[in-house]
């Protein structure tokens, strides 16, 4: 009754995030471009994890993909050509507290950006690195990458790229203390939510392969693939990508798979006959750099003279 003492009471929260406060503006994409799923469900899973915007940092290199910092509300370093890794690593050594999100594409990653690629899977630092993959240079009109199929009419080989592509989940794979390794496609929003919602999950670099549809320069690439669904083996497991029974309707080919076993993983990552998508590899207990760079971190000014005197009477003579 009005006035009597209740034994409920609504908590509101103090400050809740809508997909709004994670709108950076408009997309200025190509139409069709697989670019907007992945911007979608990074915002989504911002939103369902009530991530504040200001604790989420974007960063990337150079190519359509690395326009990603500029459409979300948060801190963003749009960085140098295949330089995004470096800069990520230097965010979250002295920022450890932020959410590290990057956005990089096949030649900003796999080319100018190799070695950093190398050294990032090196370090294991907790972030998530996602590799948009077109088979293109797409934003300076349709050069050939490193993931260029051959045969595959660029404006760099008009008759047809002649070396093996590059796989970027295989080579990923034959880094030194890589710790997760995953692959999804643009054109299924359930898998790639799922997909990078169990990266951002991991403790440490996750790195994500998604094949994304370039609709200007490679919108043949990938289109087999997505009409014929029979062409795609979806790995399950309980400490895999969650699949739900929607999502296994949509593939008729399926197979349990253990992301710890590596060899198993690779082998997957290399066949050609179906495309696998899932988690192909995770290593929880690889070591992270980030636990040794944020030692100090709390030290005050008059600390940090007194460490570096120390230091320096080392060498007095």
């Amino acid at each position: 009754m009005f006035g009597l003492p209740q034994d409920w009471s609504l908590e509101v929260p103090e400050r809740y995030f809508t997909l709004e406060s994670y709108d950076g503006g408009v997309a200025r994409w190509c139409p069709g471009c697989g670019d907007f799923a992945m911007l979608s469900a990074v915002q989504r899973i911002c939103r369902d994890q009530q991530v504040p915007p200001e604790k989420l940092a974007m960063v990337s290199g150079i190519g359509c993909s690395s326009r990603f910092p500029h459409y979300m509300h948060a801190y963003g370093f749009h960085g140098l050509h295949g330089r995004a890794l470096p800069v990520a690593c230097g965010i979250k050594a002295r920022r450890p507290d932020l959410t590290v999100w990057v956005a990089t594409g096949d030649g900003d990653c796999c080319s100018i950006g190799a070695g950093h690629w190398l050294h990032a899977a090196r370090y294991n630092m907790d972030m998530v690195v996602m590799v948009f993959d077109n088979s293109v240079y797409g934003l300076t009109k349709k050069q050939t990458s490193p993931t260029t199929p051959l045969g595959l009419s660029t404006n760099t080989h008009p008759d047809g790229g002649f070396l093996p592509p590059l796989d970027v989940a295989a080579t990923t794979l034959g880094f030194p203390n890589v710790s997760f390794v995953a692959r999804t496609v643009d054109w299924n929003p359930a898998h790639l939510y799922a997909t990078l919602e169990t990266a951002q999950r991991h403790r440490g670099t996750s790195f994500v392969h998604i094949l994304q549809r370039c609709p200007t320069y490679t919108g043949e690439v990938f289109e087999e693939l997505r009409r014929n669904p029979d062409r795609t083996l979806l790995l399950t497991h309980p400490e895999g990508v969650p699949a739900d029974d929607t999502l296994r309707r949509m593939y008729k080919h399926q197979q349990e798979h253990d992301p710890r076993d590596f060899a198993a993983g690779h082998a997957l990552a290399l066949r050609k006959d179906r495309l696998a998508i899932g988690l192909l590899y995770r290593n929880p207990e690889a070591p992270r750099y980030d636990d040794f760079t944020v030692k100090g971190l709390g030290m005050t000014r008059e600390q940090k003279v007194a460490a570096l005197e120390r230091e320096l009477d080392r060498f007095s003579i």
